[in-house]
């Protein structure tokens, strides 16, 4: 590489990385005389750089003088590591949506809501508009009902205590009792579906995912006349046969993806 074309480095970025490594190769934690020794630092600049990484949460003192790594690494680990997971299976997302024309969505219950994950769309097959999020519709949309019908009785009943039936479309539940008894009577194992309920002129189908304990969905929408009468959604059978088809293997392969690079 030439002189101009190499690139422009930042040598203090660089010490805090080389000292936050050298940190890191003592568990039971390393004085700063020492680090400064392993890195090649003089020991007044790795005071200060360790003084900025424990302030910032990267490194953490001990009562004995020693350095150890600190929280803020290990949340950084736990964020590589769900980025990781997402890239496992997003080939299977991918899939869907070459295979079938449709966006395709994953979505995880995390802290009591309902979260996407991750979308996979291309022009020819455009994402439903989110103009309601789906963390206030998982009563609405099927990725949202898939989850909520794998969820525990006590689960369901906090989830829906604290998030109002809000009447999206014509065709939006909006009693509980209803949704509930929907939920409870479909069967297991089959794809959830969403009939215009989150939108005019969208369908979506969703099964249900795993990661380790935490129950996620994978879903598919697909755009279709807008129908506002009940039960007269005009999408052929065997679009929804299809779909459901393809849907249910890769819900299993989506969760033996999640299960690996849990």
């Amino acid at each position: 590489m030439s002189a101009q074309a190499a690139p422009t480095l930042i040598t203090s970025v660089r010490r805090a990385l080389r000292l936050l490594e050298a940190v890191g190769a003592h568990e039971g934690g390393a004085p700063a005389k020492q680090l400064a020794r392993e890195v090649g630092l003089p020991l007044a600049t790795t005071y200060h750089l360790l003084r900025t990484l424990c302030h910032d949460g990267y490194a953490r003192k001990l009562d004995d003088g020693g350095f150890v790594i600190g929280d803020k690494v290990d949340a950084l680990c736990t964020g590589s590591r769900g980025q990781a997971s997402l890239a496992r299976v997003r080939p299977a997302l991918t899939a869907l949506r070459d295979d079938l024309v449709v966006a395709a969505y994953l979505t995880f219950y995390e802290d009591g809501e309902i979260r996407v994950a991750d979308i996979v769309d291309s022009p020819r097959a455009p994402r439903v508009d989110l103009w309601v999020g789906f963390e206030e519709a998982g009563h609405a949309t099927a990725l949202g009902k898939c989850v909520l019908r794998e969820l525990d009785a006590e689960s369901r009943q906090d989830y829906l205590a604290r998030h109002p039936l809000a009447d999206l479309t014509p065709r939006t539940i909006t009693r509980r009792e209803e949704l509930v008894r929907r939920l409870e009577t479909a069967p297991a194992g089959m794809p959830v579906l969403d009939l215009e309920e989150y939108a005019l002129g969208t369908v979506c189908l969703a099964v249900p995912v795993y990661s380790r304990e935490t129950v996620g969905s994978l879903g598919v929408s697909l755009r279709v006349a807008p129908s506002v009468r009940r039960g007269t959604s005009r999408i052929a059978s065997s679009r929804i046969d299809e779909i459901r088809d393809r849907l249910i293997p890769a819900g299993s392969r989506v969760t033996r993806g999640l299960s690996l690079s849990a």
